[in-house]
């Protein structure tokens, strides 16, 4: 079968790296280290696996990052990743045959995915501590066990991702679509439990605006769940291209900012009332300010803007990622403000007390009637990759939010 497989090829990786930066489609070309190519149906690594055949797939942010080879050489997350790979942990398919030992599901049956290789999956027993309390992205065995290193679906040489037409799953990774649910809401189940998980990381105080910094999928999300979860806190949102910003506008975000750092921070003075200091730099920053920032971008620019506007004590959730490099961040001592991650999502605790997990709560939602379908923006067919990732690429010009490849 097909499927887009990366390789660790350093002499495509260096030639995809100049040619990209000169031709941006030269990511995706004929040197690049992400293969269109023939592979063997993938075997189910232990009885309690099930095969699927895919349905429907989101290009997911890091997807694109690592296409595109947006990344530092020293990522201490190359300690767990394995190559070759198949992309693709954004998914909804159906059940094609099941392990000896699976009991909850049956072929034919429509599931959303949860990618994440811990414990459960890789034949671990007892589980980790991590798996035990429901903090699955937080495994302390994501290099052991039945399967090589690699965190999730789509990073794993033993473990295929979905941007093919069949992939596997352990049977705890798969929760059944409700009848009433679409395909295209089910897959956009990871985004939303990601931005559902930094949501409730650091929930929006009362008394202050909650501010969602970048507007693609995650920071349209974070709107989201925050208008559902927390509807009376008053919503900020900063982003850059107008189809975000007016999406962002349904969504529930009260203010939309499109600026530089120096006018965001003035935009959200006038908003709070926080007085704005002026240091020798003349970058303004404020001690008052928003109580939560939700930084879904993570580049040294919007962290350390995220610091500026954030109030004493306040919190700053990263859940973006970008390459690193310096920024000022002397006003995370001089405020006290809490830096935090934010990791995917696994067992959530939501506002009404319940245990359960995100992409159950995600599903649960949408059948209540949350409708989140309006960030879907580009659909392709599986064998118009090329052209799927570069309209995610030329976002600006393409007014790309959520990219889907379509196989069914």
């Amino acid at each position: 079968m097909k499927a887009l497989r990366f390789h660790k090829n350093l002499p495509r990786i260096a030639a995809a790296k100049i040619l990209g930066s000169v031709f941006p489609s030269a990511y995706v070309g004929a040197l690049s280290p992400l293969r269109y190519e023939e592979i063997a149906e993938p075997h189910l690594p232990g009885e309690d696996w099930v095969k699927i055949r895919t349905r429907v797939a989101g290009i997911c942010g890091s997807d694109l990052k690592q296409v595109m080879l947006k990344g530092a050489w020293d990522n201490p997350m190359t300690a767990l990743i394995s190559f070759p790979h198949v992309l693709g942990h954004e998914v909804v398919g159906t059940i094609d045959s099941v392990g000896k030992r699976v009991t909850k599901l049956e072929p034919g049956q429509r599931v959303l995915i949860d990618p994440w290789l811990a414990c459960r999956a890789r034949g671990i027993d007892p589980v980790c501590p991590a798996c035990e309390a429901g903090d699955y992205t937080l495994c302390r065995n994501f290099d052991d066990g039945v399967l090589p290193k690699g965190i999730h679906l789509g990073n794993n040489s033993g473990a295929p991702g979905a941007f093919s037409r069949v992939f596997c799953a352990h049977e705890s990774q798969c929760f059944p679509i409700p009848d009433k649910v679409s395909d295209e809401a089910a897959v956009l189940a990871d985004p939303f439990s990601v931005s559902l998980h930094s949501v409730l990381r650091a929930p929006p105080p009362a008394d202050a605006p909650a501010l969602v910094y970048g507007l693609g999928t995650l920071g349209l999300m974070a709107v989201a769940a925050l208008k559902k979860f927390y509807p009376d806190v008053r919503i900020i949102a900063i982003g850059k291209h107008p189809s975000q910003c007016d999406l962002a506008k349904r969504l529930g975000a009260a203010d939309v900012l499109v600026s530089g750092r120096n006018e965001i921070v003035e935009h959200i003075s006038k908003i709070t009332g926080a007085k704005m200091l002026h240091p020798w730099s003349k970058s303004p920053w404020l001690i008052d300010g928003v109580g939560v920032t939700y930084d879904t971008i993570g580049s040294p620019e919007t962290v350390e803007t995220s610091i500026r506007v954030t109030r004493s004590r306040g919190t700053v959730v990263v859940s973006g990622v970008e390459e690193p490099k310096r920024f000022e961040w002397t006003p995370i001592y001089f405020k006290e403000v809490s830096v935090v991650g934010s990791n995917a999502f696994a067992v959530e605790t939501l506002p009404d007390g319940r245990r359960v997990h995100a992409m159950q709560a995600y599903l649960d939602l949408c059948e209540a009637g949350l409708d989140v379908t309006a960030l879907i923006t580009h659909r392709f067919p599986f064998d118009e990759w090329r052209s799927a990732f570069n309209t995610l690429f030329h976002r600006r010009s393409s007014g790309a939010v959520k990219v889907l490849l379509t196989l069914s």
